[in-house]
Parts: C-alpha cells; sequence; structure tokens
C-alpha cells in the first residue's frame, strides 16, 4: 500500500476495522539499528520508556513510512507518546487475554475529571483517561521480525474500537460474535490501530525472537495541567 496515494482507504478502514497493516516501509538497516541498541534483559519480555534511551528507536518513530501511516490518521500535527519492545522468545512466551489499551504515560499525577486507576510502571505515573481520548489516539507497531501465525501474532476483532471503554461482559459478547483476524505482518512491516480496539496473542508454537516496536501518538495536549510523559 502507497500511504500517501491512499489517505482515504487509510482513514476509512481505521474508522471501520480499528487497525490497518502495511507491507515492509521500514528500511532493513534502520531495523537492524533498532535491534542492536535495544536492551536484553534475559527473560523479560520486552522494555519500556526505550524512546529516552536509543536514538536508533527515536529516528524509527520518525521513519517516513511510520510518519506517512500516521499522519494519514491522526494529522501532521501528531507525535509520539511512549515507546515500548515487545519480544517473545523461548524465555518468555506469554500470553495476552483479549483487552484494550486503557491507559497513558503522563508526567506525574495530578487532579483530573475522568481520569483515574493510577499507577506506575517502571518509575513512570500512568492512568486511564476518557474513553473519548483515547478514541483519537493510535498505536504503531513496527515490527523488527516477521509476524506469523506461528509466533505469537496480534489478533484483532474489527470495528470493537466503536463500542467505547467495555465492560468484561461486553468483552465476552464481542468473543462469541465476531470472528479475530490474525494480523500477519513482514519484517518492516507495521500495524496501526486504535487503543480501545479489543486485540490478543497467543504463546509462539515456534518460540523464537518476535519483537515490536509499540508507539503510541496523539494529536492533542491533555486537559486539567496533565502532560505527556514524553513528546517525540
Amino acid at each position: 500500500m502507497v500511504l500517501a496515494d491512499r489517505p482515504n482507504i487509510v482513514t476509512a478502514r481505521i474508522e471501520r476495522d480499528g487497525w490497518i497493516s502495511t507491507d515492509p516501509v521500514v528500511d532493513s538497516a534502520l531495523l537492524d539499528a533498532v535491534i542492536a541498541e535495544l536492551p536484553v534483559v534475559p527473560g523479560a519480555a520486552g522494555a519500556r520508556n526505550i524512546l529516552a534511551e536509543s536514538d536508533a528507536v527515536r529516528a524509527l518513530a520518525r521513519a517516513p513510512g511510520v510518519r506517512a501511516l500516521a499522519e494519514c490518521i491522526l494529522g501532521a500535527e501528531c507525535f509520539v507518546v511512549r515507546g515500548i519492545l515487545f519480544d517473545k522468545t523461548p524465555a518468555a512466551n506469554w500470553k495476552v487475554i483479549w483487552h484494550q489499551d486503557l491507559s497513558i504515560a503522563v508526567r506525574e499525577r495530578r487532579d483530573a475529571p475522568g481520569f483515574g486507576a493510577w499507577s506506575e510502571k517502571a518509575g513512570v505515573v500512568h492512568v486511564q483517561p476518557p474513553a473519548t481520548l483515547l478514541a483519537r489516539m493510535l498505536a504503531v507497531r513496527v515490527h523488527l521480525d516477521d509476524c506469523t501465525e506461528h509466533n505469537g501474532s496480534v489478533r484483532v476483532l474489527a470495528g470493537s474500537h466503536r463500542s467505547g471503554r467495555l465492560t468484561t461482559d461486553a468483552i465476552e459478547q464481542w468473543k462469541a460474535t465476531t470472528e479475530p483476524v490474525t494480523c500477519v505482518i513482514a519484517r518492516g512491516g507495521l500495524l496501526a490501530f486504535r487503543p480501545l480496539l479489543l486485540h490478543a496473542s497467543s504463546p509462539a508454537r515456534v518460540p523464537a525472537h518476535r519483537r515490536v516496536v509499540h508507539f503510541e501518538l496523539a494529536a492533542e495536549q491533555l486537559p486539567y495541567g496533565l502532560n505527556w510523559n514524553e513528546q517525540w
């Protein structure tokens, strides 16, 4: 897909399904540079706060293919607010149940109506904002390895992002009535989705590295004096 030539298709797919994927759009040399700079923690499932620690990850966030997709959906003024590495290996081959991404990373805790479930992860304050804010955000995953049906690729329930924040019963209803889609994506390809989209993944059947850099993007500042923890 040539994103610059098909912005209407991209926005229509995101509005309808909540997700879209691409063929490889990131240069292999940049992917190798990112891998070389990523932290290696034996037995860990990934790493947080990787934007602040890696020049290559920041370059990846600015890569033309990543920006083209993000700007099609959020506009030219969008920015990255968080970067996370997910890595399924034989030592960290985990299952992720069906869920929505409900938390954002902020600089500090403040009294903010509609924001709750405060927590701290890897030294960073997190909070669940109103669903209306999450509905305007975007996640973009850059695949550092091929992601196949056999190594724990993401599965999605298309359209579930349009139902807002879902209860446990509502999630079960979506699972019972919607056929999941497995997102098979080659190295250098992108998966973009709305945070409220229901997604899950299974353990890899052929465990090896399945590295994904997960970026979260927004196009607006936070209310009530809150600040994004990062903004790139």
